[in-house]
């Protein structure tokens, strides 16, 4: 028997925090491209810096140091005496600061442009590395619950998916048929894919799919609710409430429905992403070493 779902009211102050949080880490991604965007707009020309003295020179270290503390996240993981040194979420969110902050300064560093074959490769691994770690925060997103590392189950969505008596607000009970068609819809968004490629390209086959069906819902709830407004003074007088309750109604669950199906995709990219993104790590530890040891001896 699946859980059911937590009343909004207790969960409003989680809402509230984590839509504060996706809206400081969006202003802080921001902040990182207009730096980059400012600083390729400035150098194409004209270098700002002497990437082997002076200032040049420290964002230089000062960005590969704070590569080298990426390292200290994986090793918390592992090291047990560790876990007590502060929250799970707050070493992940400290991890993609950095990830972030260091290519930007080794960028700035080296004037966003390639040098020698070692600088190429040492400033290609470090953009390897910060990308695939964009990418690898957006994964980790659709898999875990929250940033403490707690993986999202399928019962869990299927429980919150679930269309319960309380969801069923007044709204989508005056539309006819409209609960029977959200659960057809949910029957074949729900069929596991055939294939691997196919699992891959779910999520961006559902992002279509889901906002189709959001439009066609909706659209349908609306002339239903209008060919009672003829009919009924009352609904006549609330239609345009009840239209924006009943698409919201609408929306959240095709949202919810949409999040179990991808589940397994998203699993099967963590995975993968995996394999990629240690790789991609450890060369630029090696690259970063041979270019400091070959910009210090030659």
């Amino acid at each position: 028997m699946l859980e059911s779902p937590a009343p909004a009211a207790d969960r409003q102050p989680e809402v509230i925090a984590d839509r504060g949080l996706r809206m400081a880490a969006q202003a802080g991604y921001g902040m990182a491209a207009l730096a980059v965007f400012v600083g390729w707009l400035y150098t194409r020309h004209t270098p700002i810096v002497d990437a082997k003295n002076g200032f040049g020179y420290w964002l230089g270290i000062s960005g590969a140091s704070l590569m080298a503390t990426l390292l200290l996240y994986p090793i918390r993981k592992r090291l047990r005496f560790m876990h007590a040194l502060g929250a799970t979420r707050h070493w992940f969110r400290m991890h993609m600061i950095l990830g972030v902050l260091g290519p930007v300064l080794i960028l700035y560093h080296c004037n966003f442009s390639f040098g020698s074959l070692n600088d190429t490769v040492a400033l290609t691994c470090t953009l390897l590395v910060a990308l695939s770690g964009l990418v690898g925060r957006y994964v980790y997103a659709k898999v875990h619950v929250d940033l403490d590392g707690h993986r999202a189950t399928l019962a869990q969505l299927s429980s919150r998916a679930r269309i319960t008596a309380a969801d069923r607000t007044q709204a989508p009970a005056l539309v006819p048929h409209l609960l029977e068609r959200l659960t057809a819809y949910d029957e074949v968004v729900l069929t596991p894919p055939q294939s691997t490629l196919a699992s891959l390209l779910l999520p961006l086959k559902l992002a279509v799919q889901t906002r189709w069906a959001a439009w066609r819902l909706i659209r349908y709830g609306r002339s239903q609710l209008r060919a009672q407004a003829h009919a009924s003074p009352v609904i006549r007088a609330e239609r345009t409430r009840l239209q924006r309750s009943m698409a919201r109604f609408v929306r959240e669950h095709l949202r919810r429905v949409r999040r179990v199906a991808e589940l397994g995709s998203y699993e099967r990219m963590f995975s993968m992403w995996h394999v990629f993104h240690l790789p991609f790590f450890y060369m630029l530890v090696v690259a970063a070493l041979i270019h400091v040891l070959a910009v210090h001896m030659y």
